[in-house]
């Protein structure tokens, strides 16, 4: 059954709700410093830099810093649309509810379809992460390192990752509190094992132990050094998924104190200090180990798909365990964090019939999308088994259709930003950077990554090399995505066309402020 809506929200400017609404999730139940650690716990940057790192090397060589930045642009952009957005209409189902207010059920529809698939790929990719690094931990604390040989059994991979699937789903279905307790510690602790690493970097290098010391230059931040568009493309998209994660805020609003603004404050606050970290970790490596393909250079191959494994013990030494522990308390927490996003987007749309009344139903005892989270949890494992049976390469292949994913929903919720508020551009000076240009603009460059990544992808060469019947692998895995997602959508619609007719969350475009006052 339903949950009735709040009749104390704010006045909508239609006949239909402005998104506003209770959905039986607990209020007020994280504050702006929890929403922070939450937003960072998501993106896990100790995960995600082990695995995005190397390839990223690998594509745009030392203009990784130059990428990392031009890949934080679009990303701040659509994060102030973003809170824009969340202004207005704080509302659990975000980019869905979002682009449903701007263009349409459909496109509404579609947007929240990429955020559920984005987080599933990454759900599995987290699990998948966290596997590698548990036997990686293992052999270096016993000194045997054929365990961690064992991440490449398929069958012991699996198990153990559905393991990790479990407990997180057990966590997750528990209050928001429950999470931001565990993700303090986590997030802490990683952090700190992150500076430790790069600053021991720095000191080997300037003493001369490094193996490859480049000292850094300029020309490291001038993406115009990058050989191709399509290897900045490449780099870009892979950059992109690095930031990945910083919208989960916003699906918390109905349970964020203060929900109009804490949870757009929380994610531009999240934004910077993700990129600052960035910075400086990949130029303490590339001062490190260089671009090259040698045995320890970031160019080589062999150690791109665990680059901080590979380097914390020439660094670091005796300690270098701590690196895997750091990734590996990353990835675990990222993954039980980020059964938050996909979670609230699958409630938010049943709430508003575009999605089963299952998905909207709301734990008694704990407040949470239950059963949501269960769903989430199983099309999660079921993805990485499929794709881990599928290719050997799987976290490098799904990294890169995650990165096509990103472009996609984040894209569409930016133009929904711009057209939703277009009656509203000139109001102000204020209005035509934050609701016309910025997101425009981010949502411009999105969209040129996703068709660029698409095409690019169709090739067997790209990513990994992994292919079906002669077409690169992250095309299929995106384009299958992508397809999956309309038909469920045409199978909803036949099911339960009352979303579909704009009966349940219609369009909107609020009127000039200047006119309300005046009227008013």
């Amino acid at each position: 059954m339903t949950t009735p809506r709040n009749d104390a929200s704010p006045a909508p400017d239609s006949a239909v709700t402005t998104g506003i609404s209770n959905k039986g999730l607990r209020v007020g139940s994280i504050g702006m410093i929890g929403a922070v650690v939450i937003g960072i716990s998501t993106i896990a940057p100790a995960y995600t830099l082990t695995g995005a790192l190397g390839p990223t090397v690998s594509a745009v060589g030392f203009q990784v810093p130059a990428i990392i930045l031009v890949g934080f642009i679009p990303m701040l952009l659509v994060a102030l649309g973003y809170r824009e957005l969340n202004s207005r209409m704080p509302d659990a189902g975000t980019s869905f509810t979002w682009a449903a207010r701007a263009f349409g059920p459909w496109v509404g529809w579609m947007a929240g379809w990429g955020l559920i698939a984005a987080t599933v790929i990454v759900l599995s990719n987290l699990a998948g992460i966290a596997v590698d690094f548990l036997f990686l931990l293992i052999a270096q604390v016993t000194g045997n390192p054929e365990i961690a040989e064992l991440t490449r059994v398929v069958p012991i991979n699996i198990a153990v990752c559905l393991l990790f699937m479990l407990l997180a789903t057990i966590v997750s279905y528990r209050d928001l509190q429950t999470t931001q307790r565990l993700q303090y510690g986590l997030v802490g602790f990683q952090i700190l094992v992150l500076l430790v690493f790069a600053g021991a970097a720095v000191v080997e290098m300037t003493n001369g132990n490094a193996f490859d010391a480049s000292p850094v230059q300029l020309s490291w931040f001038n993406p115009f050094e990058v050989d191709s568009f399509s290897a900045f493309a490449a780099g870009l998209s892979l950059s992109i998924f690095i930031f990945w994660g910083w919208d989960v805020i916003l699906t918390m609003n109905e349970e964020t104190k203060d929900p109009d603004k804490t949870p757009g404050r929380a994610a531009t606050v999240t934004v910077f200090l993700i990129v600052a970290l960035y910075l400086l970790i990949a130029v303490a490596l590339l001062m490190f180990a260089g671009n090259g393909t040698g045995e320890l250079g970031l160019g080589n191959e062999d150690i791109q798909e665990n680059v901080f494994f590979h380097l914390s013990g020439p660094i670091l030494g005796p300690l270098a365990f701590l690196v895997s522990l750091a990734v590996l308390t990353s990835s675990a927490s990222s993954l039980q964090a980020t059964f938050v996003g996909p979670a609230r987007t699958l409630l938010a749309m049943a709430h508003y019939d575009a999605l089963p009344k299952k998905f909207a139903k709301v734990s008694p005892r704990f407040f949470t999308p239950g059963y949501a989270t269960i769903v989430s949890a199983i099309v999660a494992s079921v993805f990485y088994a499929v794709m881990r049976v599928l290719s050997e390469n799987v976290l490098t292949d799904t990294i890169t259709a995650l990165g096509a994913m990103i472009c996609f929903y984040y894209g569409l919720t930016a133009f929904a930003c711009v057209w939703y508020f277009r009656k509203q551009w000139f109001d102000s000076v204020r209005n035509v950077l934050l609701t016309l240009l910025a997101p425009l603009v981010g949502g411009v460059i999105l969209a040129v990554l996703f068709v660029t990544t698409l095409i690019d992808s169709a090739s067997p060469d790209y990513g990994s090399g992994s292919e079906i019947g002669g077409v690169g692998l992250v095309f299929v895995i995106t384009v299958v995505i992508i397809v999956a997602g309309l038909v469920l959508m045409v199978a909803q619609r036949i099911a339960s066309p009352g979303f579909f007719r704009g009966e349940t969350l219609g369009r909107e475009s609020p009127a000039s402020a200047r006119r309300r006052r005046i009227t008013s």
